[in-house]
């Protein structure tokens, strides 16, 4: 998913290939693919360079209810009063007159009513083709996240958290503990 903002620069479109370089780690949700680069992010990490590469997508239609006329009309009554408030609102900020606000409720009126009636009448000629609200998905069964092969073996020990840790001191190999075992070889 991109976070684009509406007032960001516009960037040349890309054409649609897969990122090339080798596989850091697969996950088997977004969530934990995203959080593998947020901590690459935080670590300062070149993440331009990272890419999250859904596999195996498969669509889910999740149902989320059961349609009837009562429903229908409530959801067409609902979208055409927007459509009506919208109206009304324009109709009052355009009146040369400042007393047209109650046009502004009679236009909500009227746009619940004709959104209803519309809503029912939509609902009644598709009624056997389907009888429930449902919302679609693309979800992928696995998710891995890809970077350029020059940064992998850092990204690797970012993700391992050998980075952030300080080195263990290394004891010169000629001294010896007194305290050790001696093993007879």
């Amino acid at each position: 998913m991109s976070n684009q903002s509406l007032f960001s620069r516009r960037r040349p479109v890309l054409p649609p290939v897969l990122p090339r370089g080798e596989v850091l780690s697969t996950y088997g949700t977004y969530a934990d693919a995203q959080a593998a680069v947020d901590t690459l992010a935080k670590a300062d990490f070149p993440v331009k360079q990272l890419s999250i590469v859904g596999n195996d997508l498969k669509s889910v239609e999740r149902v989320t209810g059961k349609l009837t006329y009562g429903r229908v009309a409530l959801a067409g009554a609902a979208s055409g009063a927007w459509l009506g408030i919208f109206f009304g609102i324009l109709f009052f900020l355009f009146s040369p007159t400042g007393s047209s606000l109650p046009f502004v409720f009679a236009a909500l009126i009227m746009g619940a009513g004709f959104g209803m009636l519309l809503g029912i009448a939509s609902y009644a000629i598709n009624r056997r083709r389907r009888d429930f609200t449902s919302t679609m998905q693309v979800i992928a069964t696995s998710y891995q996240i890809v970077v350029d092969v020059e940064l992998v073996n850092r990204a690797r020990n970012l993700l391992g958290g050998s980075s952030n840790e300080p080195a263990a001191p290394v004891r010169p190999a000629d001294t010896v503990d007194p305290a050790a075992p001696v093993n007879p070889e």
